[in-house]
């Protein structure tokens, strides 16, 4: 081998057409080149494998040598590596393959599997990358360019960003079946502060909404609470006659729908704030960020869980 880094395509697709036609004049008219061009194809990669690659008289003429066959395999799998090259950047450009990051708060954390699922149903060419956290998490995520989209309640201020409404996020009030208050039509708001309330950590969206409705009935009063810090004890605490909590119908859907727990009746409840999807207004979406965000925009009926009246 002389010249390796001088075999171009051009000449393997001569060596090709010469082997496929049986005659340089032929490959000629089939590559809409001139006689002597092919000819000076071949010889100049010849020259550069340093071995004959045809052979040139007899009835054998214009057939492979050992030495041709082994390009022409080469250049038919260079042919295949090429067509699957170009069916991947048509992906890529359509936006159904690629890679994109999505960001969820915590308390999405009972539907987004459901959407990795379902694209990799419809684009099992696309990877979707899941990342939990809650909203403070979330928000410094984003702004630091590790998410290509995010779902999430409340836009944030910082960083700047366009969002989609999905659908309304209602938040509850739950007890459990057996609690004293869940037998009542509609709890006095008076009555639900002397309950202990099981809340989210600091920095989670529902902790946000949960001591604004605080702080809106009980007028700057203490309210007995305990932390937790994720949905899933939240709802073991609840279940368990630890206190009461306010938590997203999107959690408890299941548990609400059995029977486990019960969602009370209050004045200024549920408390109605939406899902977005949204992504940063200074980052340029790729093709797959796109079609995963509309995507998710034309299938909320699949993704979100059915609610019951709360």
């Amino acid at each position: 081998m002389k010249r390796i880094g001088q075999i171009t395509l051009k000449q393997l697709r001569a060596l090709k057409a010469v082997v496929t036609e049986s005659t340089i004049s032929a490959a000629a008219e089939r590559l809409h080149l001139t006689g002597p061009a092919v000819h000076n194809q071949l010889k100049t990669l010849e020259d550069s494998i340093g071995s004959p690659l045809l052979q040139r008289s007899g009835a054998e003429r214009n057939t492979p040598t050992p030495q041709g066959r082994a390009l022409l395999a080469a250049h038919d799998e260079i042919q295949a590596a090429l067509e699957r090259a170009i069916g991947r950047i048509r992906a890529l450009d359509s936006g159904h393959s690629g890679r994109v990051v999505l960001g969820v708060v915590s308390t999405g954390k009972y539907f987004a599997p459901r959407i990795v699922a379902l694209l990799q149903k419809e684009m099992p060419e696309l990877e979707v990358a899941l990342r939990v956290g809650n909203r403070t998490e979330t928000i410094e995520a984003l702004a630091r360019g590790e998410f290509d989209l995010c779902i999430m309640g409340r836009p944030p201020r910082e960083p700047m960003v366009d969002a989609i409404p999905l659908v309304e996020h209602p938040h509850v009030l739950i007890a459990a079946a057996d609690h004293p208050l869940a037998a009542l039509d509609e709890v006095p708001r008076a009555a639900l502060l002397g309950e202990r309330f099981v809340m989210r950590e600091e920095g989670s969206g529902t902790r946000i909404l949960a001591t604004r409705f605080l702080d809106e009935i009980g007028e700057g009063r203490i309210v007995p609470m305990v932390e937790m810090t994720s949905n899933e004890t939240i709802k073991q605490a609840v279940l368990n006659g630890l206190g009461i909590a306010i938590i997203s119908a999107h959690t408890v859907a299941d548990e609400l729908q059995s029977g486990r727990l019960v969602a009370l009746r209050s004045e200024g409840l549920p408390l109605v704030r939406h899902w977005y999807v949204l992504s940063r207004s200074d980052q340029r979406l790729s093709a797959a960020a796109v079609e995963v965000r509309d995507w998710i925009v034309a299938h909320v009926e699949e993704i979100f869980p059915k609610l019951g009246a709360a």
